[in-house]
Order: structure tokens, then sequence, then C-alpha cells
């Protein structure tokens, strides 16, 4: 089979990363990369040995699938392109900058051959993906969700509940396959001019409860889930790759000499082995073997539009609480 023709728009940090993996495997034939930056573009071509193009349109000309990792503003146009070529597309979230051309682009691709998958790389992690087999048999009493970041190195092309908390409202929809019946948000100006932390609170009837906290003004880089079940409470490291299980097992531990009760154990904890696999490489071998085998991505361009949907959801209700925002210093 011939190999597959691949691209990348935009080499920003994960566009460089989107590059490492393509020129990583052997199913695919890495054909170059564009980015507004000509310097920076041809600086990477030159370490994978690959071509670097002066324009979209040129590397458009050259390859079968791309992965658009430009700042959000730009996805719409570069998508659209892409699909008026029947072009695979794996484009980094959020989808689209407004709702209205996520809509645009999802009905576009309903009507296109390309596959289209939308870079929401959480469904991709490892401890994710175990922890949804753990839930299976779980009912889900509350979830808290933390994605805290330093506010150095982070994404400051779009607001915290695009740039992190959108991660988790999207793994949130994938967990319970629907909207919402309720929701809460607040939200601080810190460091810009837009939001750098913000706080939701969703809920589903009867439950579960879910609490997600996103922010980059934190010193500490956490990326963690907290589950309570109806008999055990749940620890998800999404950095590390690590899942706890934390039960009540009451048992006495007896002396074997005096028969008297040495010690009580009131808890035990079970640690759940999670392979230890990357998740941006699973994603871009999950996207191509939707080109390959003519499937459409787990998270294709609806899934891109209900998280996206969401997203904007919360930013909204946040700016009705504007009076209860606190906006401690701008940039």
């Amino acid at each position: 089979m011939k190999p597959i023709k691949v691209g990348v728009i935009g080499v920003g940090r994960m566009g460089k990363h989107h590059c490492r993996v393509y020129s990583s495997l052997r199913q695919v034939e890495f054909v170059g990369l564009y980015d507004v930056d000509a310097r920076t573009a041809d600086e990477v071509a030159q370490r994978y040995e690959v071509a670097s193009f002066s324009t979209v349109e040129e590397l458009l000309d050259r390859v079968d699938a791309v992965s658009v990792t430009t700042p959000t503003p730009c996805h719409f146009d570069i998508v659209t392109s892409c699909l008026n070529r029947s072009i695979h597309v794996l484009v980094e979230k959020p989808f689209t900058e407004t709702l209205e051309q996520a809509e645009i682009l999802t009905r576009a691709v309903d009507d296109s051959q390309a596959v289209v998958q939308v870079g929401h790389i959480e469904r991709f992690n490892p401890a994710f993906l175990e922890l949804k087999n753990v839930l299976e048999t779980m009912p889900v009493l509350a979830m808290n969700f933390r994605r805290l970041s330093p506010f150095q190195g982070s994404n400051k092309d779009v607001d915290v509940v695009l740039d992190l908390m959108i991660h988790d409202l999207d793994l949130v929809l994938d967990l319970f396959g629907e909207q919402p019946r309720s929701m809460s948000a607040y939200g601080l100006i810190v460091m810009s001019n837009t939001l750098d932390h913000a706080v939701a609170q969703l809920s589903y009837a009867p439950q579960p409860l879910i609490s997600i906290t996103a922010s980059r003004i934190t010193e500490q880089k956490i990326r963690s889930i907290e589950v309570t079940v109806g008999d055990a409470f749940l620890e998800v490291d999404l950095l590390n790759k690590n899942i706890l299980i934390h039960r009540r097992s009451v048992g006495e531990y007896l002396n074997q000499n005096h028969h008297a009760v040495k010690y009580h154990q009131e808890s035990i904890v079970e640690r759940i082995l999670v392979p230890n696999s990357e998740p941006l490489l699973l994603e871009i071998q999950h996207f191509l073997d939707c080109i390959v085998n003519h499937k459409p991505s787990r998270v294709g361009a609806q899934e891109g539009l209900r998280s996206l949907g969401l997203a904007l959801e919360i930013r909204e209700l946040i700016s009705e609480y504007e009076g209860h925002q606190v906006i401690i210093s701008s940039a």
C-alpha cells in the first residue's frame, strides 16, 4: 500500500510535535510543512529533511492529509481549503473560532469524502481510556477536573476556557454522551486581557455533579480527575498516567503467636495498569487508520462542534456574572 503523504501547517509548539511523530511513522511520507515564520519553517524542515513551502496552497498540492496546528483564527479558512481539495485534516482544538464557522465546516464534512479529526488529545490519553473501562460498572456521583498551568508558556491566542477547559468539557461529553442539565461558571482576568482562571459547575439529573477548574496562573502543572462513586474514590493523573482506586475494606490482622489483633485495615488502594503510550502518537495513528479504512474519526467535526458549543456557553455564563469577576492586573 502506498504511504499517505502528509504535511503540517503551523510549526509552533504543538506543530513541532506533529512533525516529530509523522517523521517516525512508516505508513506515511512526511512531505513538508508551512509556517508564516519562514525562518522557523526552514529550521524545522531541515531537522526532518522535508520541504518548507512558501504558501499553504503549495503544500496542499503535494499531500493527502495535513495537521493544522495554527492559531485558532486560521482554522476555518485552512480547513475549508482542505475540504475543497478532499484533503484529510487533523485540526487542533478548538475546532474553530466561532460556532457558526464550526457549523459550516461540519456540514461541509458531511458532503466531503475527507476525514476531519479535531485534536482533543486527552481522548487518546491512556489514563482516560482506562478510566472509561473502570467506570463502565461504577455509578458516578461526582467528578472534579483540574487543569492548571503556569502563565509562562501558556497559549495566549484564546482564553483559558478555549485553551484548557475545553479539553475537560470534551471528556465530560464523551463520558456522558449529552449536554449537562444545568451549569454555572465564574472567571478571573489576572495576567492578560481575557479569562485566565475559570471554574464551572455542571450537573446531570439525578447525578453526577461535575466541577471543572481551568487556570493558567498557577505555578504547578496539574491534569487530574477525581471521581466519587458509590463505594470508591478514584484519582486519575493524566500527566503521569496513573489511576488509583481507594476502597473501604475493614479487616483485622492477627498476631499468629498471641492471637491478638496486630492492626486494623480500613481501606485498600488499587493501582490500575495504564499503558505508557504517547497520546499524540495514538491520536495521529487513529487519524491515519480512519484514512486507510475509510471511516469517520471518533473525534470528528461533530464532536469538535459540540465541545466548542459547550465551551462558548461557559464563556457566556461567565460574562453574565461579570460583576463578580476580579480583574487583578492586565498585561
